[in-house]
């Protein structure tokens, strides 16, 4: 065989080994990549789902332990209803005795219903009074002015600094007028009120035989807190 032949041969079957060991070279890094690709991908699947896990193991040690406190708070209630303070304060005889519990700390700020309490009972009744002035401020944010002059509750969608809405405070005053007796029965009402009053002015003046109290205060309330299950996104 001519030496020219030979190494035209010896070239070819070069250039084929090449060519067979690049399309060898090529396979092998397509599938390390897919095992790549893969590892990678079960992995992040495996860290989620242990998030998730995470997430549904908290649930339910969050579930166990509140269900494990009701017998407890059952038996708090019943014992709160057989409490002869709370007995002797209810409103109704109908009411049960944890009622006034709820009736010293509303759920909302309904300043009418204060304004009614006030005028109807703590200063109500009393001999030689008269309710010269009385006045209780919506709380802003909480509560709006409708058309006809009173208030209505809204939810609060903002927040607010004022002390008002930070602290559940119900503003208030009046102006009474009567005798030394009379206006001492209506600081004794104030004081023994369910309602938790907080007297920030007062301010008593003679005019003539009468005198006249002039007091400013606060009320309190603490809104509800409402308990339910919700939905929490777990994200990759």
């Amino acid at each position: 065989m001519p030496p020219n032949d030979v190494a035209i041969r010896k070239r070819t079957q070069i250039a084929k080994a090449n060519r067979v060991m690049f399309v060898w070279v090529a396979a092998v890094s397509v599938v390390v990549g897919f095992g790549l690709v893969g590892s990678i991908f079960l992995a992040q699947k495996l860290f989620f789902n242990e998030k998730v896990l995470a997430e549904k193991n908290k649930t339910i040690s969050t579930l166990n332990t509140n269900n494990a406190n009701v017998s407890e708070l059952e038996a708090n209630v019943r014992a709160l209803n057989t409490n002869e303070d709370l007995i002797a304060s209810q409103a109704k005889p109908t009411d049960q005795a944890i009622q006034a519990i709820l009736d010293a700390l509303p759920s909302d700020a309904n300043s009418p219903a204060l304004g009614a309490s006030l005028q109807n009972k703590l200063l109500a009744g009393i001999d030689g009074l008269t309710i010269q002035s009385l006045q209780v401020d919506p709380v802003i944010g909480v509560e709006q002015l409708s058309t006809d002059g009173s208030s209505d509750t809204t939810a609060a969608t903002t927040t607010d600094s004022s002390s008002a809405i930070s602290n559940n405070v119900i503003t208030f005053r009046f102006s009474v007028s009567g005798s030394r007796t009379a206006l001492q029965q209506v600081l004794t009402n104030l004081e023994r009120s369910i309602r938790a009053i907080n007297v920030t002015s007062l301010h008593i003046e003679s005019q003539g035989s009468t005198e006249v109290l002039s007091v400013e205060a606060q009320a309190f309330y603490e809104p509800a807190v409402v308990v339910q299950l919700t939905d929490k996104l777990v994200k990759p």
